[in-house]
């Protein structure tokens, strides 16, 4: 198994260099060179086997052999026992044919536990075969700054810098990241935007001389090992309601499309699947896109949902790929085109993306409605970007007869603003959560300006 860009400049790499490299030298992001495939047989036997066996069933194509059997499943095993409920990512059943798949029983209580807890692992080991150190700088609008944290904090071989919006992110989130007091984690809140703090990633990870030598690891979703493992959960589910017998549909909230591309991927590798809706709030490019072929830049709007707050959705650019028959020259062409005017995707390729796509976007309003008519139906109390899938999928499924799986994405605590002004007194932390909001914080205040992050990263690696 080898990977390649999606700007077809830059040389094909090894599982384990990509893991380590993140973004492609020629700004695309990686994505293997061909797509493993599962009989209907072997998809078959999944059913009722536990979601560590799974995940190492579904990503062993894709590791090829760079990690060894014995230790890949020990990876696997200890990463996924860190969850707080058996099953790992259970199902609950809204009506006769809607289900929850509950992605939020992990230690930072949203989706981005289920990748990380397995990356953290992934890097360290080898790190330590090279006998390296690395830095992990990364962005967040939310979710993946803790995730990101709670996978590495005891890594022997990592430094990680976790930049997000300043006073842009919910209380819970922030003190989840700025509360671990770990020797090797640092965080820093920047005077901007998410897509300030992207950039200046992304900008780091071009040119990385500022670190002399050290290397810089991603943890986001530019990084293939996240999409890997997020893969399994929608294999896990489609089984466990009769896949591959029968087709299965999602419905995704949805930022940065890391998520969505990693179920497009579990169809790629055989999941029988009707269609996939995207659900955005009111940063609406994925919406736009498909609906009107409007692939252009809005301004940013705050919302109730602030995960999914983004204007750029980076991975987008892995399912253009594919649309635009992994012709990696048509791809750089029209991002090039995106970054300085409002652009329009090709007819064939929008036709190709509307075949298995369908999208839904939910303003505040809609969000706090769904979030109160969800309990009344169901006595669930969903997150806000968990509601805005509940309701792009009563209005955007297909075959009524075919299952539909919408993801939640986090825990409503996590988002208690939104739950509150929905009408509910609020949810509870989780008992090993209970005393988050009197923990010690730390963190630093910076501009949002390139040189003075690089320089703080620098001089604050070990």
């Amino acid at each position: 198994m080898r990977y390649i860009s999606t700007r077809g400049q830059a040389p094909a790499l090894s599982f384990e260099d990509v893991v380590l490299t993140g973004l492609a030298s020629d700004g695309g992001l990686y994505v293997p060179e061909t797509v493993p495939r599962f009989s209907r047989e072997e998809l078959a036997e999944m059913a009722g086997l536990s979601y560590a066996e799974i995940a190492f069933r579904v990503m062993k194509p894709f590791v090829n052999g760079e990690i060894d059997d014995e230790t890949f499943r020990r990876l696997v095993t200890e990463a996924y026992a860190t969850f707080s409920h058996d099953a790992v990512v259970p199902l609950n059943q809204l009506d006769a044919n809607h289900f929850l798949l509950e992605l939020f029983h992990g230690p930072t209580l949203a989706f981005k536990d289920v990748a990380l807890q397995l990356l953290g692992r992934i890097l360290d080991h080898f790190l330590k075969k090279r006998g390296e150190r690395a830095v992990i700088m990364g962005a967040t609008s939310g979710d993946t700054g803790s995730a990101a944290i709670e996978g590495c904090r005891h890594c022997d071989n990592l430094d990680i810098f976790i930049l997000h919006p300043h006073n842009r992110v919910s209380e819970v989130q922030r003190r989840q990241m700025t509360s671990v007091l770990a020797d090797n984690v640092f965080n820093i809140a920047i005077e901007g935007n998410f897509d300030d703090a992207q950039a200046m990633v992304k900008a780091s990870f071009a040119d990385q001389g500022f670190l002399d030598g050290t290397r810089l690891v991603a943890v986001n979703s530019i990084n293939w090992a996240r999409i890997m493992a997020q893969i399994v959960y929608y294999v896990a589910a489609g089984v466990a309601l009769g896949a591959p017998h029968r087709q299965v549909s999602f419905c995704v909230p949805s930022a940065n499309f890391g998520n969505v591309f990693a179920g497009f991927m579990a169809y790629r590798m055989g999941l029988p699947v009707e269609r996939f809706v995207i659900a955005t709030n009111a940063n609406d490019i994925l919406h736009r896109t498909l609906a009107d072929n409007d692939f252009s830049k809005k301004e940013l709007v705050a919302t109730l949902a602030p995960s999914m707050d983004i204007v750029v959705s980076s991975n987008f650019e892995r399912l253009l790929f594919e649309a635009y028959d992994r012709d990696g020259a048509a791809v750089a062409a029209l991002l090039e085109r995106f970054q300085a005017e409002p652009a329009a995707l090709a007819d064939a390729p929008l036709a190709k993306l509307r075949e298995m796509f369908a999208s839904h976007s939910v303003d505040d309003a809609t969000i706090l409605e769904v979030i109160r008519e969800a309990h009344h139906r169901t006595q669930e109390i969903l997150d806000p970007h968990t509601a805005t899938g509940y309701r792009a999928a009563e209005r955007e499924r297909g075959d009524e007869a075919v299952p539909m799986i919408t993801l939640a994405t986090a825990h409503p605590a996590k988002f208690a603003e939104a739950v509150v002004k929905a009408g509910f007194p609020g949810v509870p932390l989780p008992p090993h959560m209970d005393d988050l909001l009197e923990r010690e914080e730390r963190y630093s205040v910076l501009p949002a300006e390139l040189a003075a992050v690089q320089q703080f990263v620098a001089e604050n690696r070990r």
